[in-house]
């Protein structure tokens, strides 16, 4: 854990796991737990963690982060695009990202008749009661929809096939430093490029 660092002024933050939106009071004590995707996940003293958006980053007294850019050149949307955009977006509690942990089942990009492209997005939580469901599948369609000629996404959160540690890529079992040997389960869903 960081040093405690004050909070300079009011800002709202997400419970975690209840994805509960309060407004935490300037003067509360904090410790940054992890800073990736764009957003910080703290722990106040009575260790309840919280989740700060990467707009109120100057009341944790850091600096805002530069905007980010999306992976792929500005004319190139492909499917590996979508999945390196996906790598970005990082469960609160775990520092590892939603493709990596498995929580993708399927993303497709499909034409419009208008022009431009709709990402269709099928994605799990580790666990079905979770409440930052909603927070990840904002993450998710706010980060396709920087990708170039995208007009639309669309996520939807599904339970089946339950999500379990076996849908974690071998990269994110090595660095959650689970020794674990887990069957990959039959999908329902096909594979894409970029899921590994």
């Amino acid at each position: 854990m960081r040093e405690p660092i004050t909070l300079g002024r009011d800002c709202e933050v997400i419970e975690i796991p209840s994805g509960v939106r309060r407004t935490l009071a300037a003067g509360a004590t904090l410790r940054i737990m992890q800073s990736l995707g764009g957003s910080y996940t703290v722990i106040d003293d009575q260790g309840q963690m919280l989740r700060v958006d990467a707009a109120d980053a100057g009341a944790l007294g850091l600096e805002p982060a530069a905007e980010e850019k999306t992976t792929a050149p500005a004319a190139a949307l492909s499917e590996q695009a979508v999945w390196d955009q996906l790598r970005t977006v990082y469960d609160p509690e775990i520092p590892v990202n939603v493709a990596d942990l498995g929580l993708i089942y399927s993303c497709a990009i499909v034409p419009l008749e208008s022009g431009g492209n709709r990402i269709d997005v099928k994605m799990s939580i580790t666990a079905p009661g979770c409440g930052m469901g909603n927070v990840l599948k904002a993450d998710v369609e706010s980060k396709l929809a920087k990708l170039p000629d995208v007009k639309e996404v669309q996520a939807e959160i599904v339970f089946d096939p339950p999500w379990h540690p076996g849908m974690m890529s071998e990269a994110a079992r090595l660095q959650l430093g689970l020794d674990m040997d887990y069957s990959p389960s039959p999908s329902p869903y096909p594979s894409f490029p970029g899921r590994e």
